[in-house]
């Protein structure tokens, strides 16, 4: 197992993901505990110390049932993450309460890893408002010692960390990005990388494979890295990206059968960097599938000038496209209903007029109405 060094602790670069746990005939809220525990054991003989969980994962019972496998070894012996679940509002005002009944639920007398959940659009200005105390606390229980390190997740965009970053920054000692070589560009992992740099924080990688995307490509694709590389499989290439990045310190993993967590431990027994080439070769392929499902749109702002209703018309369409992409994929697209969740009704999809106004004056030729009332259609069909 590789390990990396993160403030005196050496965690293990692959980390087990509690969202995706076998289940009990095809229910997401009932666990398969024995072959969870399982999974566990055999994950604890061969070098995972890091455990992620959430306090809605399965039904509100990942983090019970993590602390449950856990618990029969020493303390010492396993780094145990969870996290405040602020994606719903309802739980902003609940942060005493909810931790609480984290630790109660996990069995546990502190957490190592601490998370603010999936900072975004919806919920960055309630996470940072003083009124509900939620740093605050997080903050005195880390004093307390029932927190050992705190970070955040974040799916939001850009934006969004650089207008948390200046406030919290200095507190956030890791953060948990969706990262892929995919993501490199597409969800402008780079950049987000780059700010979080001239913060000094380091990163966690959740959905290395994207939900499975990066584990099967086109025959031509996999031709192409089979030739560079004969005897890595194609979903190696995914892990052997981040391990690329010198920022990356733990890449979370939900492996949701017993096969899936052997075949990835057996991938982390060697630290296998991309060179140029390869790296080259896997940015071509994140570029082939972006652009197959894409609309084209560059992002020149001549369309908003000429909307009648104001609408960010390339922001919309780059949620389009992560939608897209992602429903088209089998998966379940949130990214994209999430960050619509802070934008108001008069400057959603479904405001556009229809005018063509700013189809006049699109220098790629977009359909943008179309476009508008597709996304539209696709939402309203979840």
């Amino acid at each position: 197992m590789i390990y990396k060094e993160f403030k005196g602790l050496q965690l293990s670069q692959l980390g087990f993901g509690a969202m995706r746990l076998p289940v009990i005939g095809g229910d997401d809220a009932k666990i398969n505990v024995p072959e969870t525990v399982r999974m566990v054991d055999y994950a604890m003989e061969r070098g995972i110390n890091y455990y992620d969980t959430a306090w809605g994962y399965h039904g509100e019972h990942s983090e019970e049932v993590m602390g449950e496998a856990l618990r029969k070894y020493p303390r010492d012996s396993y780094y145990y993450a969870t996290k405040f679940p602020g994606y719903d509002l309802a739980n902003i005002p609940k942060v005493k309460e909810i931790f609480e009944a984290q630790l109660q639920r996990s069995g546990l007398e502190y957490f190592d890893f601490y998370m603010l959940h999936n900072v975004c659009e919806l919920n960055v200005n309630q996470y940072m408002d003083p009124q509900y105390g939620i740093m605050e606390y997080l903050l005195k229980q880390k004093e307390a010692g029932r927190i050992r390190h705190l970070g955040f997740s974040c799916h939001g965009e850009l934006p969004v960390l650089e207008q948390f970053l200046p406030v919290y920054g200095r507190d956030m000692e890791f953060c948990q990005l969706q990262l892929n070589y995919l993501d490199w560009e597409f969800q402008h992992g780079r950049e987000k990388v780059e700010v979080l740099n001239e913060y000094g924080i380091p990163v966690w990688v959740m959905e290395p494979l994207r939900g499975g995307k990066l584990a099967k490509l086109e025959p031509e694709q996999e031709k192409t890295l089979k030739e560079l590389r004969p005897e890595e499989p194609v979903l190696a290439w995914a892990f052997r990206f981040l391990q690329s990045l010198p920022e990356v310190k733990v890449i979370l993993s939900g492996m949701s059968d017993f096969e899936q967590l052997r075949e990835n431990i057996d991938l982390f027994e060697e630290d296998r960097p991309l060179n140029e080439a390869e790296m080259e070769a896997v940015m071509s392929i994140a570029g082939e599938m972006a652009d197959t499902r894409s609309v084209p749109c560059t992002a020149c702002h001549y369309c908003i000038d000429h909307c009648p209703v104001g609408l960010d018309i390339p922001r919309l369409i780059e949620l389009y496209n992560e939608h897209i992409l992602t429903t088209k994929a089998g998966l379940f697209g949130f990214i994209a209903p999430m960050a619509l969740g802070a934008v108001p009704p008069e400057k959603q999809p479904s405001a556009c007029l229809g005018c063509g106004s700013c189809e006049k004056v699109c220098p790629q030729q977009i359909g943008i109405s179309g476009v508008m009332e597709d996304f539209v259609r696709v939402l309203e069909m979840e």
